[in-house]
């Protein structure tokens, strides 16, 4: 093998997991029971993940008042006409299962007073069939129970390329605290979660930079629906407080809580029929509009009412109270902030993408089951089960020859991540136009710089350089992943779930489609559009 760069660890496996949260433990867990070698790359530690901060629940059929029919009604109609609804049956079908699997690791769920899993309704469900752990740390508690499990992870170590050719995947180019390395490998799952840093304010970890987008377009992959990115109504607001905010769960006002404005007004009194209780994307543009129109950055949500407030949120409670708020006496103040990619990276039930042994999983995945607007609690669900299937389907890989021996030089286009947030939270985020839209291209364009790989960023040591590396390709990921959504966000001439255009403010019948984007040769964005399943929407009775 020759390289440019100090190689200065090289390792093999049947499969690599770039993640570390549920869907790609759940595969590494899965592949391993199969008699894989696999190995995990986590860029951070064991708890640095989407997953350890989900607070909502994991949405599955509950056994009485219930059916897979209703589950799936309520996934398609939160999910705006995009919704694959085959897709979506799939993964709810699977849904139990996987919880089962879990509970089998020692996940610990919830209970009622009757001794049975308690079950909560969140925004868009048409029943309580939401299952929590520790009141309101239901991801920390799958976490837990799948870092428990044993698995081998590479922590601290980001990859910056998968390396692929005329059979598909040959490995991983990675960069750790101990340098530059590569894993000769055929198979490669993406389970990177989300982009919420490309905005100033949102609810995901500071990794959450969008490299599981970047990856797959360099690497020849499509991604799709980029445009639709969910913005959580309802985040603890602070004056001057920016990064990752405090997820106010959704729970809150499924037991209760009610949103009002500064003048005591009902923020969504009229908007929907569910109320407070409507779609995410629905709340959140109510939430935005009434702040326009009075002139202030953010509402309130009233959740005094709410018996045991702080032994059912416990998670919730503490970062009110280390924000000054007494939640059982005082109105919490909340905002809209960026949480959840609906898109991703284009893929079937299984995790497999057009790129041959490349997988794609959990949030940095589009597999049909979201459409334009993801139903609360549905990313749990999809990572356990996705996850646990692309983990299978790598078992496909077996006896393809996959080794690095050449690492070619490549280019890196970036912008530095303060201009790229400033951009799209000025110009893409609840509402956005075609105006301000080519204003984030342009700005981003403007600023963007080039930098040769294999290079030597600053001159620094082979320690420095590696930590240089990973700021400037975590940049790099932000800048592509912008790009790639503002294009889609241009391209869609229409409102459409959490999509929404001022200056087209109605769906448009004949933009039923997803958009798809990849890299053409030239480092360009092509687009190109993907049809939805037509198949009839289940009436929803139980």
């Amino acid at each position: 093998m020759t390289a440019g760069v100090a190689i200065t660890w090289e390792a093999e496996a049947d499969l690599v997991v770039i993640g570390g949260g549920v869907a790609g433990l759940t595969a590494a867990r899965t592949a391993s029971l199969r008699g894989l070698r696999v190995l995990t790359l986590s860029k951070g530690g064991p708890t640095d993940t989407s997953t350890q901060y989900a607070q909502g629940g994991i949405a599955v059929v509950a056994p009485q008042g219930d059916s897979v029919d209703s589950h799936v009604h309520d996934t398609v109609e939160a999910g705006g006409g995009l919704c694959d609804v085959a897709a979506v049956r799939s993964i709810v079908e699977g849904g139990q299962a996987a919880v089962a699997a879990l509970t089998d690791l020692g996940a610990v769920f919830d209970l009622g007073r009757d001794g049975q899993i308690s079950r909560t309704r969140e925004g868009g469900h048409s029943t309580r069939r939401i299952i929590h752990a520790g009141g309101d740390a239901t991801g920390a508690e799958v976490q837990r129970a799948l870092n428990a499990a044993g698995l081998p992870v590479r922590f601290g170590a980001a990859a910056l390329r998968v390396v692929t050719g005329a059979d598909g995947v040959r490995g991983v180019i990675a960069v750790s605290d101990n340098g530059f390395g590569v894993v000769h490998t055929p198979a490669v799952l993406l389970a990177t979660g989300g982009l919420g840093q490309l905005y100033a304010l949102s609810t995901n970890p500071p990794g959450a930079t969008g490299d599981g987008v970047a990856l797959a377009l360099w690497a020849g992959a499509a991604v799709a629906d980029l445009e639709f990115v969910q913005f959580h109504p309802t985040v603890l607001y602070t004056p001057g407080g920016l990064g990752r905010r405090p997820l106010i769960s959704e729970a809150v006002r499924g037991e209760g809580a009610i949103l009002v404005d500064s003048e005591g007004n009902s923020v969504t009194a009229g908007v929907h029929p569910r109320g407070d209780l409507a779609p995410r994307d629905v709340v959140s543009r109510a939430i935005a509009e009434r702040m326009r129109a009075l002139g202030t950055d953010h509402v309130f949500l009233d959740a005094r009412g709410i018996d045991g407030f702080a032994q059912r949120f416990p998670t919730i409670t503490a970062s009110c109270l280390a924000a000054g708020i007494d939640p059982g006496a005082q109105l919490i103040p909340v905002a809209p902030a960026a949480h959840y990619q609906c898109g991703g990276v284009l893929t079937d039930t299984h995790g497999r993408t057009g790129v041959p042994g490349l997988y794609a999983a959990g949030e940095v995945a589009r597999t049909g089951l979201h459409g334009a607007n993801r139903l609360a609690s549905n990313s749990l669900l999809e990572g356990l089960v996705v996850g646990e299937r692309a983990g299978a389907a790598a078992v496909e890989r077996l006896g393809v020859r996959a080794r690095v021996d050449e690492i070619a030089p490549w280019t890196l286009e970036f912008a530095e991540r303060q201009v790229v947030q400033q951009a799209m939270t000025e110009h893409a985020s609840v509402v956005r136009d075609g105006a301000g839209l080519a204003a984030a291209s342009a700005r981003i364009e403007a600023a963007m710089s080039l930098m040769a790989v294999p290079g030597s960023p600053g001159g620094e040591s082979d320690g420095g350089a590696a930590a240089a590396y990973l700021r400037i390709v975590e940049d790099a990921a932000l800048t592509l992943t912008a790009r790639a959504l503002l294009v889609a966000a241009a391209a869609r001439t229409e409102s459409r779930g959490c999509h929404t255009r001022s200056d087209h403010p109605s769906v448009v019948d004949d933009q039923r489609f997803s958009t798809a984007v990849r890299l053409d040769p030239r480092g360009g964005l092509e687009l190109s559009t993907v049809a939805v399943d037509s198949a009839p929407i289940p009436s929803g009775v139980r």
